[in-house]
């Protein structure tokens, strides 16, 4: 049973909550697997995992609970990986709160991540009030690509980081171009594989 305290949102089918130090295995699952990390920085070590996890956790007592959080399917109660908000401080030069998510990939195509991202942003809009959120997404990434529009996010410009062999291209969505959706009916979520 899921805490009714950890829980940030929920849709039909899925539970957006707070990352555990339990949840160390499911986020192997996602950080280990070579596809999942292909646009990412690489399969990451179990070591590197439970650093990854203490981090949020402390980052949730600094940011009032605002971080990546666990998605679990509720018909199996089984953690998927992760949706959040993540802060940058400087993109092109302005502050920016980015969208992010992974899911493991024996839960790709249907279409929990569109509905986990589209719970999040109704958060972050309608809960936080923040007025705008991006997603940074590797230009040959075409499934985060189309969750990203499928939340109404249109592309806006490309950001270079620093060790990055190419630019990434930063989608962006502004508080009140965003349909409201409580919870998540009315989703495309065909060809959704991430």
């Amino acid at each position: 049973m899921i805490q009714s305290t950890t829980v940030i949102v929920e849709t039909d089918r899925l539970v957006v909550r707070l990352l555990r130090h339990s949840d160390v295995d499911a986020m192997n699952r996602v950080f280990g697997d070579p596809e999942v990390m292909r646009f990412g920085n690489g399969v990451q070590t179990s070591e590197w995992v439970r650093n990854w996890l203490c981090c949020c956790l402390a980052n949730y007592q600094e940011k009032s609970g605002v971080g990546p959080w666990a998605v679990i399917e509720k018909s199996s109660a089984e953690v998927i990986g992760y949706c959040g908000m993540f802060y940058f401080s400087n993109v092109c030069g302005q502050p920016e709160t980015e969208i992010g998510y992974r899911l493991a990939r024996s839960y790709w195509g249907r279409g929990y991540a569109t509905e986990a991202a589209r719970a999040v942003l109704n958060y972050a809009f309608n809960i936080l009030r923040l007025p705008r959120l991006i997603s940074i997404i590797d230009p040959f990434n075409v499934r985060s690509i189309r969750v990203a529009e499928k939340l109404g996010m249109r592309y806006e410009k490309d950001v270079m980081f620093e060790g990055y062999t190419h630019p990434d291209n930063v989608y962006a969505i502004e508080y009140g171009k965003v349909e409201e959706t409580e919870d998540c009916e009315g989703i495309n979520t065909e060809d959704d594989t991430t």
